[in-house]
């Protein structure tokens, strides 16, 4: 009989009379192994793995750690069994240092020695090969920065044991193949990890085994060398899935949203986007490629009306929204949505319930004193039906819903608001398979009504699928625009990477103007009736 670095057997897991969140699961972690956890969204892949690290108790089922049964009613518990776990939303004090919050909270009589303590934090960065400064200040940190802080705390505790929830949600692909050498180190030190993930792509390549989980039940684990993504995808669903993502044909109208010239500045003053112009027609969907940091946020929030803009033009329909507050550009009459990176930090009130949340958008339009809950709670009702949204009701705060749902509840609102022109930032992450092809669905679907949308994504293969053009950028500069179907992954990696510039060869069309264009206003409305057929390197 193997001897498993964790053994969980029948557990369960209940909210209330409604939700059942796990049903007798049973699972087990070899050691010096690395274990995805696969699911849809609403699974119970995150609550399971919570009552491993002591933030919920089962009301149920037992769990072994080393061949002998623990209880674990705390995160101490847990820790005093060697098990961490490295959270979606990460859980750090931003105006401490990272040696400081790896520290925090740690039981220790005697008086803390902060030389040792980042003699400590530098040797198990150099063991594994992270990268970190242990004095640097949490707010001065990237997003990859904050979870190296997260997994050294975990180690730092003695954790043999640890569990990622979407570790890659929110890094670049660098980033991501960096974090895979740190995990494959882990494994050779012995270390078992478990990562729940929805990203199959990630799963084929660093684990070993593959456990699903489908409606809170245990479905079975695989051997990652003997399987592929469509057995992955069936065994989640639970039937047959089509993965092909198709591209919805329209005939493009005139352009909803111009950009031209705009400068938008990041929030330490430097200049995120330089100079960048390009257009939206409706009835088109138009990618925004780039690595992480490479202005895509603040070119959204520009747009979106929620950053300043230090000079250039932006028009919807013709007229300048520049300047102009969200409210103000709903009141002209100008229907954006925006769907923001920071779904619980911009998009949504974490506390507020479904319905609560679906009135953020309008309730100054209600007639009185009294806003309408009854449409407001009508309207969430259709979304969570038409999306799948797991919650017990439509009252549950938005806190207490899995990621993904969270992410479902904000795009459902945003495209129910009947918009002409949506500016998407990673709307399917955090989300299963089945539940992205639903969001890609209902983009196709607002493109045909002659919609314009703007998607900014990260998975290069998806953006190549399903938008018409791809426009990439690089430290806020535009490194051309092209046609999706007439490009490659390989040369969309070399222009995010500055390393291939195709804006030069573009100048003369509207895909991508050169910095030195002396276009009139004339000439730029004339190019932005055009539907001219343009190849990769400009040419027709």
């Amino acid at each position: 009989m193997e001897n498993y670095a964790i053994e969980l057997k029948n557990i369960t897991k209940t909210f209330g009379s409604k939700v059942i969140a796990n049903k007798n699961v049973n699972l087990n972690v070899k050691k010096g192994e690395i274990l995805s956890l696969l699911g849809e969204n609403g699974s119970g892949k995150t609550t399971l793995m919570n009552m491993i690290s002591g933030i919920y108790f089962p009301d149920k089922g037992h769990i072994y750690v080393d061949g002998k049964e623990v209880v674990i009613k705390s995160p101490k518990d847990a820790f005093d069994n060697g098990i961490g776990m490295i959270h979606q939303h990460f859980k750090l004090v931003d105006i401490f240092t990272a040696a400081e919050n790896i520290i925090l909270g740690m039981n220790d009589e005697k008086r803390i020695n902060m030389k040792q303590v980042n003699a400590k934090v530098t040797e198990i960065a150099n063991r594994y090969g992270f990268d970190i400064d242990p004095k640097k200040k949490i707010y001065d940190m990237s997003v990859s920065e904050k979870q190296t802080v997260e997994i050294i705390k975990v180690l730092y505790r003695g954790a043999n044991i640890l569990i990622l929830d979407e570790p890659t949600a929110v890094l670049t692909p660098q980033e991501i193949e960096k974090l895979f050498n740190i995990l494959r180190a882990m494994k050779e030190d012995g270390k078992s990890i478990v990562i729940i993930t929805h990203k199959l792509n990630e799963v084929l390549e660093i684990s070993d085994r593959v456990s699903i989980l489908r409606k809170g039940t245990y479905v079975g684990t695989v051997n990652t060398s003997e399987t592929d993504e469509k057995q992955l995808t069936e065994m989640m669903v639970g039937k047959k899935v089509d993965l092909k993502i198709e591209r919805a044909k329209t005939d493009f109208d005139k352009p909803l949203l111009e950009i031209r010239d705009l400068v938008v500045n990041a929030d330490d003053g430097s200049k995120a986007i330089k100079n960048v112009s390009f257009y939206i027609r409706g009835g088109e969907m138009l990618g925004i490629a780039g690595i992480s940091g490479c202005g895509q946020k603040e070119l959204c929030e520009a747009i979106a009306g929620i950053r300043p803009v230090a000079s250039g033009k932006i028009t919807h329909k013709g007229e300048s929204i520049i300047g102009l507050k969200p409210k103000a550009i709903i009141e002209k009459g100008i229907s954006m949505s925006f769907i923001p990176e920071d779904r619980l930090g911009m998009g949504l009130a974490p506390s507020f319930s479904i319905t609560d949340n679906m009135m953020l958008k309008n309730y100054g339009e209600a007639k009185g004193i009294f806003v309408d809950r009854k449409k407001a709670r009508k309207e969430a009702e259709e979304l969570i039906e038409k999306l799948q949204v797991v919650t017990p009701s439509t009252e549950t705060p938005i806190r207490r819903l899995s990621g993904g749902n969270v992410q479902k509840v904000l795009v459902g609102r945003e495209i129910g608001s009947d918009p002409n022109v949506i500016v998407t930032a990673y709307p399917v992450r955090g989300l299963d398979i089945n539940s992205s092809y639903a969001i890609y669905d209902i983009l196709n679907e607002q493109k045909k009504k002659g919609v314009g949308i703007l998607f900014v994504g990260e998975d290069l293969d998806v953006m190549l699928a399903l938008c018409d053009k791809i426009l990439v950028l690089c430290h806020g500069e535009v490194m051309g625009v092209v046609h999706a179907a007439k490009t490659t992954k390989e040369k969309l990696g070399l222009m995010m990477t500055g390393s291939l510039n195709l804006l030069e060869e573009q100048s003369e069309r509207p895909w991508g103007l050169a910095k030195d264009s002396q276009l009139t206003e004339e000439e730029w409305k004339k190019l932005g009736e055009e539907d001219s057929e343009v190849t990769d390197d400009g040419k027709e």
